[in-house]
């Protein structure tokens, strides 16, 4: 791919999303506080109601600044359009959101960096990407081992941390078959409106799949769940597009490289923000295997 790829072109940027994602951990969490403190009873569906509020509005922005989204959806092969939107939100937001209510936002947020390895592994499938060298197995291992360790030793508010690794671990699957799948739609569509097709339709679904929430929305949205759930709209949409774009301008094994960035801003703005959540010491070492896996598999590329 054409362009110019060196790190300080790519690092601003990629750093800037991840900062972004890395909010959504402890935002989510803070929404789950605030019902759990007013003594709301919650369940999946109203995880997956909530995460479909979000990504309705998310979508919504990003159509408001796509330039003719109605034109580019028309020229794009239907079944592209379809798999990156089961994939890259519903699919993947169904188990994150329930991951994060079970799991701690700090070992949920390092848990999102499982998503470069699926990159490296799924690739070869989809794209015809070479096959990981060995050393690149190596680097999977290690973050394999990182991955058990925190969930083994996560530290305090861990909740579910097993169940919740799992859950974490097939969301961030699903997010890098979509953005796989966003690879073969370039040449039709940009990514601000396949993006906001996507948030948008898959929130719709979500809020489908978590219908009998509706009555109780009142409820549910007091003024700061609905001051967090627009700033998690905009997060979405700001993060989701610029990294789609990214994905336009250079080549996706250099951007999952970078998507290290998403898991450490993600634990550490869980920790920081988070009351009742610290790091014991498997959540430390893991997150020192899990990161430097992904550092050396970029490495060794």
């Amino acid at each position: 791919m054409e362009g110019d790829h060196r790190w300080f072109k790519v690092l601003p940027a990629t750093m800037f999303c991840a900062a972004l994602w890395g909010s959504a951990f402890p935002s989510i969490k803070t929404v789950y506080a605030i019902w759990e403190k007013q003594g709301i009873e919650v369940g999946l569906p109203e995880y997956w109601w909530f995460a479909g509020v979000r990504f309705s509005l998310a979508g919504l922005m990003l159509w408001l600044v796509a330039r003719k989204p109605w034109t580019e959806v028309k020229a794009t092969p239907k079944r592209w359009l379809w798999g990156f939107t089961l994939t890259q939100t519903y699919g993947q937001y169904l188990m994150f959101y329930f991951a994060v209510a079970i799991a701690s936002g700090s070992l949920a947020g390092l848990l999102a960096g499982t998503g470069s390895f699926w990159w490296m592994l799924l690739a070869p499938l989809m794209t015809g990407a070479p096959w990981p060298s060995r050393r690149q197995w190596l680097a999977i291992g290690i973050g394999g081992t990182g991955i058990a360790l925190a969930t083994a030793a996560p530290g305090a508010g861990a909740g579910q941390p097993v169940l919740g690794a799992l859950l974490m671990v097939g969301a961030t699957g699903m997010g890098a078959v979509g953005i796989l799948q966003f690879g073969k739609m370039k040449g039709t569509i940009g990514a601000r409106a396949a993006t906001g097709f996507s948030l948008g339709v898959g929130g719709l679904m979500l809020l489908a799949t978590g219908g009998s929430t509706f009555a109780r929305a009142g409820e549910l949205m007091s003024p700061p769940v609905i001051g967090l759930t627009c700033w998690l709209a905009f997060v979405s949409a700001a993060a989701f597009g610029l990294w789609n774009h990214l994905s336009t301008r250079h080549p996706v094994p250099l951007l999952a490289g970078y998507r290290f960035l998403i898991p450490l801003c993600g634990m550490a703005e869980s920790l920081i923000f988070l009351k009742g959540e610290s790091a014991g010491w498997g959540l430390v070492v893991g997150a020192v295997l899990v990161l430097g896996s992904l550092v050396m598999a970029q490495r060794w590329k």
